[in-house]
Order: C-alpha cells, then structure tokens, then sequence
C-alpha cells in the first residue's frame, strides 16, 4: 500500500489528533546518536566534524612572497632609481634558498620563501625584469614588509582551526588539508532503510498495466535521506502480504540500519499491510493535526530499528519526511543547524486551510519582492506542483483564511 492506496482518509476530529511538535519529538527521540567515524579528506565534504581540529604548523608555515618580483632588503631601495646584482632565482618550492647579501636582489617567485637577510619584495611591474646573473633596474623603493606574507599570519601552531560542530565544505576541507589533516574525525552518517510496499508498484521504465502505477515513493525519500545527510538503502516492491513484508523486512535488517522508513499502508483502509505488521511489534500509529501527512507512525520494530511510518501519497509522503524525519536525522548526525531556514513573507493569493490542522502548502518564493505565491492546489497527490516548488508555506491550526498580502511562515527547502 504505497502510493495508490491506503491515503484518502483525511479526516477526523482536530482535537483528538497529536499535535506536530509532539509527533516531531517522538520520532527525534527514535534516532540515536550516531557516534563518529574517522574519514579521508576526499570523504568528508557534507559530513559533520566530531572533534576539534589542531593545527600542527603555522600557515605560512614560513615568510613568503605575495608577489613575482625581487627579495631585497628595504634600505638599498630607498633611493631610486637603483641597479643591482641579482645574485639568485628562488621559485616557490625551493628549499635552500641562500640568504641575501647587503646590495643585491634574488628574483623571487610568489610562494617562494623569502630568504633570510631580505625584508621586502619588490614586485616586477616596477622594475626591468633582469634575470639572476645580470642586474635589475628597480623604479621604486618599498617599505620593509611589503608583498611579503608572515609566517603565522593565518594560522599559528596548535591553534584550533575547526570546532567540532562544523559542517564540513570546500574551505573547510581546504584548511584542514593546508594545516596536513589526510583524515578527520566525523559523526557517522544515519543508516537508513526505505521501504516501499504495494503490489501495485512496478519499477520506472517498466510497461504499467491496468491498476499498476510506477513506483515513486522509495526513490524520492531516498534522494531525501542522502540529502539530510544519511546513507540510504532502498528495498522495493515488497508485497502487501504481513508474512511476506516481515520476511523481507527481516532479511534487509541483518544490514546495519538506525532507521526504517515506510511509506504507505498506514491508514483506515482494508489492506494496510505496514500498519497490520507493525502493530503490537513496539509502533504506534496516530493521527498528526497536519495537511498532508495526517495518517502517521512511529516507534521501535520489536526493540530492534527505530521505524518511522509515513503517508503514501507522495506529497504527503515528503511533507512528512521534511516536518518529521528530515530534522530527527541532522541532529542525530551532529548537524549545528537540523531544521530547514525559515522566513517570513507575503502570500500572493488568497488561501483557505482546514480548521485545527497545520497545513503545509507547495510554494515559490520571490526573495526580493518578499512574497510567495503558492504552486499547485492543497491535494497530496499532486506530485508534479512540489518538484516546482522551492519552499512551504506554513499555515497555522488556528487559521482557516489567509488574506492575499497577509504574513506567512515559509520554509526554504533549498537552504
């Protein structure tokens, strides 16, 4: 029962429904901690560093020139025009540079370590280029220090680079290459299995028969949790059959797994194969006082997986994962920031939202008019709206009429 069936049942008694926070709290106390894991560099983009990092050395870990140009000492360039020998030709990566005597220049290259006894870079734009060897004619004088990089200007010794806590992107890796780190420490990314149930279901590509619909559901919250930051297994096509779903449930989980994920055969229907084999087993099905996404479930597979059970209509389906499961495994990943950026702005049109249930609408945002118009019709079935969609827009249980001009809650879900 995934995404065809087991999902027209919403309705019922507002006051007799879970409240969001309180389902959201349920599920994050489901997911655990991950623990950390040591990774390469080369696998630490996105991840989340578990511990401080140290820098062993300096950055620059020596005094280098910020320019192509010539190492001389300040004083025999005070006046000018001057012509000196250029006794030596330091490129970056040279590492046995001689020092520079009194009265000459060394033709450095950026990077290039300054050699000791200079105290200046004069960069080549203001002088005739002559190469070692010969002389160079220099047009103007600099002042001691300049074009010239201190060791340590960045980064000291055993200074702390990156605080636990920090998620991991291209700078970061970069610093942590810069100061020598091949590998870091890092929470461990959720393993999570997503099941997709229904007999109606046929892989994408496959020829539908009548009845028969491609399956959707598995695939779309997958890409979710590899987007929230998880590792995501996907079993498909398991059967509405209790005895057969548990058989294939309990073959997928001698795979380490934090977390399953259903979608679907939750609801009042005659054949609700996840709700009739989960029931007794440690999970709890409730209503949520949302639209979409009422029909929810969560709790512990017989003590050993945390299971959370969502609608099987697919709006409903990733609405649920966005407000419910998407936060739950951020933070169980360490992430400093679990919840999607939210803001407020100006709806463009003039909306209605069942009275006693929040309702989370497909939307597009115009940053810069400060308004958002919503994309598509309140219908959980209407896949296509939301893969137009760059936000929800958030209507309160209290509310049942938003004016067109009025201010809503928005959440970005590219952020």
């Amino acid at each position: 029962m995934s995404e065809a069936r087991g999902h027209g049942h919403d309705h019922g008694d507002p006051a007799a429904m879970r409240g969001v926070e309180e389902h959201a709290a349920a599920v994050a106390a489901l997911i655990a901690d991950t623990g950390t894991e040591v990774v390469p560099l080369a696998a630490a983009r996105g991840r989340v560093l578990a511990a401080d990092l140290t820098s062993p050395v300096a950055l620059p870990p020596f005094d280098n020139s910020a320019m192509d140009g010539y190492a001389v000492r300040a004083a025999d360039v005070a006046t000018t025009p001057v012509t000196l020998p250029v006794a030596e030709d330091v490129p970056a990566g040279r590492v046995d540079g001689p020092p520079l005597e009194a009265g000459t220049a060394h033709r450095i290259m950026t990077g290039a370590p300054v050699p000791d006894g200079a105290d200046a870079v004069v960069q080549v734009e203001w002088t005739d280029g002559g190469p070692p060897g010969a002389t160079v004619s220099i047009e103007r004088g600099v002042e001691p220090g300049q074009s010239v990089r201190r060791a340590g200007d960045d980064v000291t010794a055993g200074q702390v680079v990156l605080r636990a806590g920090t998620v991991l992107g291209a700078a970061q890796i970069g610093l942590a290459a810069a100061v020598g780190a091949p590998e870091l420490t890092v929470h461990r990314r959720p393993r999570v299995l997503v099941l997709s149930t229904g007999s109606e279901l046929v892989a994408p590509g496959e020829p539908l028969r009548h009845g028969q619909i491609h399956e959707s559901n598995g695939p779309m919250l997958a890409a979710a949790v590899e987007d929230a930051g998880g590792e995501a297994r996907l079993l498909r096509f398991v059967p509405d059959d209790v005895e057969e779903f548990r058989t294939a449930l309990d073959a997928a989980l001698a795979e380490p797994t934090d977390l399953l994920i259903t979608s679907g055969g939750v609801s009042a229907g005659a054949y609700e194969v996840v709700k009739d084999a989960f029931t007794s087993r440690g999970v709890d099905f409730t209503k949520v006082a949302m639209q979409p996404g009422m029909p929810q479930g969560a709790g512990t597979y017989d003590g050993r997986v945390a299971v959370v059970t969502l609608p099987g209509n697919p709006v409903s389906s990733l609405v649920s994962f966005e407000v419910f499961v998407r936060p739950a495994l951020r933070r169980a990943a360490g992430h400093p920031h679990p919840d999607r950026a939210r803001v407020r702005a100006r709806v463009a049109e003039d909306l209605r939202s069942p009275a006693g249930r929040r309702q989370f609408r497909r939307g597009r945002l115009d940053a810069v008019a400060g308004t958002v118009a919503p994309v598509g019709g309140a219908g959980s079935h209407l896949l296509a709206a939301l893969a137009q969609a760059d936000c929800l827009l958030v209507v309160g249980e209290d509310v049942t009429e938003v004016a067109a001009g009025s201010e809503v809650e928005v959440w970005l879900l590219e952020s």
